[in-house]
């Protein structure tokens, strides 16, 4: 099985790209894609050929409970 690694040119992976129905309509997100690997990508909308960042889906479910949780709404203006 293929590893994919960070800093990767987003437009380079196999993915399907999606973002948050919440996202900023100027284009201001992040979005997100799964890989073939089980892995999940997340790359800048505003470069999206740019290097994506890649996480395995242990560290994607810490990051998604922990934001529901609350652990990150200090970083919210």
């Amino acid at each position: 099985m293929h590893e994919f690694r960070n800093g990767t040119p987003a437009g380079r992976l196999p993915a399907v790209w999606r973002k948050s129905r919440r996202s900023n309509p100027n284009g201001n997100c992040v979005e997100v894609a799964d890989l073939p690997t089980g892995e999940v990508a997340m790359r800048n909308s505003r470069f999206p050929e740019g290097p994506a960042l890649v996480y395995t889906r242990d560290e994607i479910t810490a990051f998604v409970l922990g934001a529901k949780d609350g652990e990150f709404d200090d970083l919210i203006v």
